[in-house]
């Protein structure tokens, strides 16, 4: 079975979605691999690595595409690449297939079968092949390191001749994956922590990493069985936002974590509030790219409000392209390894299969997937 690669052409993206040693494996396995030249320069592969781990390297994108058996990558791809795609194929990358709607019709006529990134369960047995978790634990690492990058003070307690500088204050909003290692990477940097999610449960998660939970009375709130927030009523919401207030007004960094898949994330710093904030203090809206946690943040960018910093740069992971490659690699191989059949050295689409089951988006000219089938017409 043929593995191609192709490079990522989203505009400054330096991950990779094979590095060499998982390369390596699959060849192993029983896998021909095709890359396309300099697919790994970003992060630090070079396409010899790639050519010692047993992978063929050609210059020709169309050629990767269209005579690969499976296609593994990080971005969506385009309508035309799609066409470029063997009927029969399997195709594996982020789809964001609750919009993409085009783009899932695209690949049901084509006759590929496509695997959405997103879609992953969140089951324990999942855990290896999750890759919005893998990416997000390095994006909580990156807002943090951003952030201090903009403020003009440092984030421990120093005792100097000169005088005592007191700790900085970081308010993290979401302790999900990427929020409890903000948590974390704040603490270590010395400074004081503070966070808040809508479900207590992982108040103890919070406290474990030496943060102070924020206690806000929000009524009856839970989480998914997959582990996310319920959405919160209008009422509830409201209460969220004047319990956050003062605390906001408090903090030199503010980190919000809050992303819905699938849909427009909750606003939870609103203009009043950034306006109430020292300046100097800085933002980090990690929802930036899909609508913002923050009134004022710009996708791709930072500015300044009202004195405030708001840093909305979006593709966290990118920034420390290398283990986000590693990260993400080991998800595609263990996804593959999931399928794999060592008797015929392919990978075979089985929807009995738990975790297929969920991310399998398109196969055999349908919609399999019973949510997209549902909302794609």
């Amino acid at each position: 079975m043929l593995l191609g690669i192709p490079k990522e052409l989203a505009s400054g993206e330096n991950r990779v979605a094979i590095i060499p040693s998982d390369a390596k494996k699959l060849v192993r396995a029983g896998a021909a691999i095709q890359i396309e030249a300099g697919l790994g320069l970003g992060s630090g592969f070079s396409d010899q690595e790639y050519i010692d781990a047993g992978a063929t390297v050609v210059e020709d994108r169309t050629q990767v595409l269209s005579t690969a058996d499976i296609v593994l990558r990080i971005s969506k791809p385009t309508i035309e690449e799609i066409k470029a795609l063997k009927a029969g194929a399997i195709h594996v990358s982020y789809l964001d297939p609750f919009n993409e709607h085009e783009l899932i019709k695209a690949f049901r006529d084509q006759q590929v079968s496509a695997i959405s990134m997103e879609m992953i369960p969140r089951s324990t047995r999942s855990q290896k092949m999750d890759a919005l978790s893998s990416q997000a634990s390095l994006a909580g690492y990156v807002m943090v390191l951003l952030a201090t990058t903009k403020l003009p003070r440092i984030l421990p307690m120093m005792m100097t001749p000169a005088g005592t500088l007191k700790p900085a204050t970081v308010f993290i909003i979401g302790a999900g994956v990427a929020g409890l290692q903000a948590i974390a990477t704040a603490k270590r940097l010395g400074a004081k922590v503070v966070a808040f999610d809508t479900r207590s449960v992982v108040a103890e998660q919070v406290r474990s990493l030496g943060g102070k939970f924020l206690e806000i009375d929000l009524g009856e709130t839970g989480q998914t069985k997959d582990g996310y927030a319920l959405e919160l009523t209008e009422e509830q919401r409201q209460l969220q936002l004047e319990g956050q207030k003062k605390q906001i007004a408090e903090s030199d960094i503010v980190i919000t974590t809050a992303q819905v898949f699938g849909r427009k994330p909750p606003v939870l710093v609103t203009k009043d509030m950034v306006a109430g904030m020292k300046p100097g203090s800085v933002i980090v809206d990690m929802a930036a790219e899909t609508g913002g946690n923050v009134e004022g943040s710009v996708a791709g960018e930072t500015v300044v409000v009202d004195g405030v910093t708001i840093i909305g740069n979006g593709n966290w992971a990118n920034y420390v392209s290398r283990d986000a490659s590693q990260m993400y690699s080991s998800n595609l191989f263990n996804l593959v390894d999931e399928g794999w059949d060592g008797e015929k050295k392919a990978m075979a689409i089985d929807l009995e299969n738990d975790i297929l089951q969920g991310c399998v988006i398109t196969h055999g000219g349908e919609i399999v997937n019973e949510t997209i089938k549902n909302i794609v017409k």
